[in-house]
């Protein structure tokens, strides 16, 4: 496909052709041409070698949480976050065709997507198995052609892989949603008139007490809004406290910027990840 298009133009995800992150490519850039990858550090490798301009990653979802690895990746990666993705899930579940609920025995999807349904494959009694992708699962059930062998993917996969669907909105909660961030190459902050705005960032805090108090504290007295903030311990004795945040406002907000100074006085390193417009899914 990149041999085919103009590597600018092309928008590269982790999966193949009918994966949740596809149809997030094809709703969030419709102008640009989706770049299948076999895993999510493919997808990094692709923007920072210039083989795609954008990357479109998952990062958490409203009922399975984080998206493993990724915080991992972000922190030895390159890229800025230049954008962010709501996409509502809604599965099914997905057999070749004659297949009936009766007859399933198993259920195949990538980790993500069986967490987000694990009520309802309890109650079909059916064993779970992990795959690299919710797509990549259709087309394999799609290959195999065993009645006994479902897979948890969408609509856009089972047009893609002619699957029959045996139960819709295979989700455990109405509401399921998938939070996607945009990578790139290039920094490019947005205008800080144009609408709310976000800042993505990871720190380093020194190992005392009261280090994350003190590090965090420019943000309660400037008046800035965390919506996210998660740590990873790192360092070979395990004593090393790395933290990812994101909050609401802009770079060159005033308060913004105090807040961010004293988190650096107080840090041994900080990373801006980016700065992006806030997507209209925060309002709704």
């Amino acid at each position: 496909m990149a041999a085919k298009k103009d590597k600018s133009e092309l928008i590269a995800f982790q999966g193949v052709l009918g994966a949740n992150s596809h149809v997030a490519c094809s709703q969030s850039h419709p102008e640009m041409e989706p770049l299948p990858c076999d895993s999510f550090e493919d997808a990094f490798a692709a923007v920072e070698k210039g083989d795609a301009e954008l990357g479109m990653i998952p990062i958490e979802n409203s009922l399975g949480g984080r998206v493993a690895d990724i915080h991992h990746l972000l922190r030895e990666s390159s890229l800025y976050i230049v954008g962010e993705f709501f996409l509502p899930v809604q599965y099914l579940l997905l057999a070749p065709h004659a297949s009936t609920l009766e007859g399933l025995k198993e259920v195949w999807s990538h980790p993500q997507a069986l967490a987000q349904c694990r009520n309802q494959i309890r109650e079909l009694g059916l064993k779970p198995v992990a795959r690299a992708d919710t797509a990549g699962a259709a087309r394999e059930i799609a290959e195999l052609k065993d009645p006994s062998i479902g897979a948890i993917s969408n609509e856009l996969a089972a047009n893609i892989y002619d699957l029959e669907t045996l139960r819709t909105r295979f989700e455990d909660r109405i509401g399921n949603t998938t939070r996607f961030i945009v990578m790139s190459r290039r920094r490019v902050d947005p205008d800080p008139q144009a609408g709310p705005c976000m800042v993505s960032l990871i720190f380093t805090v020194r190992s005392v007490p009261a280090s994350l108090y003190k590090a965090m504290g420019g943000f309660a007295t400037n008046g800035v809004n965390i919506t996210k903030l998660e740590s990873y311990i790192s360092g070979e004795r395990f004593n090393v406290a790395q933290f990812y945040a994101e909050i609401e406002g802009h770079p060159a907000d005033l308060n913004v910027a105090r807040a961010l100074e004293e988190l650096d006085y107080f840090s041994t390193s900080l990373r801006i990840m980016g700065a992006f417009p806030a997507h209209p899914y925060r309002g709704s």
